[in-house]
């Protein structure tokens, strides 16, 4: 397991990819959510399957958006570790 303490700084030129992909990951969850029946509430209710959560990306408190900066960030950091590079998309 990586240390969390000595992570280098995460590279400046993928801080767009991190925030295109925080937003992707969300899409995601709120699709499946979406799909089991769930559906916008002012608190999360398990019973009545609501969650506050069912926005798009732009409308989530920043608390919510860090949660998925980080799964982004630590995606990009494992996929970076395992020794694939990342290029910016192709100029057409």
């Amino acid at each position: 397991m990586e240390n969390k303490d000595f992570l280098p700084p995460f590279p400046e030129e993928l801080q767009a990819l991190k925030e295109q992909l925080a937003e992707h990951v969300h899409d995601v969850w709120a699709a499946g959510r979406r799909a089991q029946g769930w559906t916008w509430g002012p608190h999360r209710s398990d019973e009545r399957k609501e969650h506050p959560c069912l926005v798009p990306y732009e409308q989530l408190p920043e608390e919510e958006k860090e949660y998925d900066r980080h799964t982004a960030e630590e995606t990009i950091r494992f996929i970076l570790g395992k020794g694939y590079r990342l290029t910016g998309p192709q100029e057409r």
